[in-house]
């Protein structure tokens, strides 16, 4: 068992950190309901503050040259490397997620952070003639990246160290400054992340972060000091974002209801055992954890066998023990919410397979056969450990159930047939399809983000970095020969 020692999470302003005089709460964990840490609050003056550091310093860290800030970042990797065990027990005691997630979610921030110091050194432009134009015969552009300035990073509990890396580093890497906004509920994590950052290079100026709820985040996304905002979490918050940022570019990695189709050719064994590990890893806390799995029907009693039989393997308990797959959610309130849901479906004719019980803030791995499209295990984001087994009689049928939601982030598809594999896959309305993968896959250097209501914007940080700059072209216009 990894030990960890009670932190204290306090705001980052101006080079300095905020201690005293201020607002704290304790942190406890989700899962033993011990105090685990304190949180120190920002207050409106402190945001302040801290947007006007972020301003103030965003030429002195534009001016630092590219090969220096992928130094620092991959400094920062090889850190991070060395501390992974005692950055893995922080967060399996702040947010209850399983030992095994968050040795994975370690891994990952650390190749997120190398990527960003890698592509740090690719921020690379194109030479554009003129005489492609009557009038431009005697003109030449060159096209660079630059950096935006200020970027505000505000980030969800679910992943609290990796989405926090894929926001600053990619920011640093494009040579901006950063306000960083972490979840209330993770803080901890991302206080000895920035001081991981500042002890592997990043100027103390480079990186303010402020600690709050959701007037905090209103602070700084209506400040026009900002130049991009890039937040992860639900679609409400997303809304008011819009409705505050006005003239600023706002990428937004939001959630879904992800769709697994299960086709009648399907390597099942495979596939269920891939639903029964991505469904219910982190609790189902993930906008692309499998949560509407379509089935052909030919195949449904069989698949339910199989799934069954592998969510009953998987271990709930202690998320600090090496041998836990499934912890507990983020806080009883949210356990309370997915019994809600569970209890619905019920009643509204679903049958509960297995699981659909509760224990504080931990609920058991939960099947759902059948329910109706209209219960909100189905059409709402659930980000909880349920999933819902939903027969198909055509592939079409598949496809258009899938499209039929307000969400478009990642579906996945089980099939041996090629010419299917490629019709589903063009035919869905998703950021990205994984094909004999399950919903909840991601590599950190693709593009990750998706459609309708889960966001604008890519993630990852060659394109988030896209983003993350603006295109600045400097012509040069020749003599005219007499």
């Amino acid at each position: 068992m990894i030990k960890t020692t009670v932190k204290k999470a306090h705001p980052y302003i101006s080079g300095e950190w905020v201690e005293t005089n201020r607002e704290s709460v304790l942190i406890k964990s989700p899962y033993s309901g011990d105090v685990v840490g304190e949180q120190v609050l920002a207050t409106q003056e402190d945001v302040e503050n801290a947007l006007a550091s972020a301003y103030a310093s965003k030429k002195q860290i534009a001016n630092i040259p590219s090969y220096e800030r992928a130094k620092i970042l991959k400094r920062a990797a090889s850190l991070l490397e060395q501390e992974k065990e005692r950055f893995a027990g922080l967060i399996s005691l702040e947010l209850g997620k399983p030992l095994k997630n968050t040795l994975d979610e370690v891994s990952r921030s650390i190749e997120t952070l190398e990527l960003s110091g890698e592509e740090a050194k690719r921020l690379i432009g194109e030479t554009l003639p003129g005489d492609a134009s009557e009038r431009g015969t005697k003109a030449i552009a060159s096209t660079f990246r630059v950096p935006v300035g200020v970027v505000a990073a505000i980030t969800p509990f679910n992943a609290p160290l990796n989405l926090v890396c894929h926001k600053v580093g990619p920011a640093f890497a494009a040579g901006n400054s950063v306000i960083l906004k972490p979840a209330p509920q993770t803080a901890l994590i991302a206080t000895e992340l920035l001081k991981l950052l500042l002890e592997a290079g990043v100027p103390k100026h480079a990186i303010n972060m402020v600690l709050g709820g959701v007037e905090i985040g209103q602070q700084i996304v209506k400040d026009d000091r900002i130049n991009v905002i890039s937040f992860t979490g639900g679609v409400v918050a997303a809304r008011n974002i819009c409705e505050l940022a006005n003239m600023k570019k706002v990428l937004l990695e939001l959630g879904g209801n992800a769709s697994t189709i299960v086709h009648e050719d399907a390597d099942l064994k495979r596939a269920a055992t891939l639903c029964a590990r991505t469904g219910f890893s982190n609790s189902g806390q993930s906008c692309i954890s499998v949560q509407r799995i379509y089935v052909h029907q030919s195949i449904i009693p069989t698949f339910t066998d199989l799934l069954k039989e592998e969510v009953l393997k998987l271990k709930i308990g202690d998320p600090l023990l090496p041998d836990t797959d499934v912890g507990c959610l983020v806080d009883e309130n949210a356990a309370k919410r997915v019994m809600n849901w569970i209890n619905e479906s019920v009643q509204l004719g679903a049958t509960v397979v297995c699981g659909g019980k509760q224990q504080g803030a931990t609920v058991e791995p939960t099947i759902l056969l059948n329910p109706p499209k209209h219960s909100k295990v189905v059409c709402q984001e659930v980000f909880g450990p349920i999933v819902s087994i939903i027969p198909y009689e055509t592939i079409e049928e598949a496809i258009a159930e899938t499209n039929d939601s307000s969400f478009g982030l990642q579906t996945g598809l089980f099939t041996n047939k090629m010419d299917l594999a490629y019709k589903v896959a063009h035919s869905l309305e998703v950021g990205g399809v994984v094909i004999n993968g399950t919903s909840n896959f991601r590599l950190d250097h693709w593009p990750y983000g998706g459609v309708k209501n889960s966001g604008i914007g890519r993630e990852g940080p060659r394109y988030a970095i896209e983003d993350m700059t603006e295109t600045k072209m400097i012509v040069f216009q020749l003599p005219i020969n007499e």
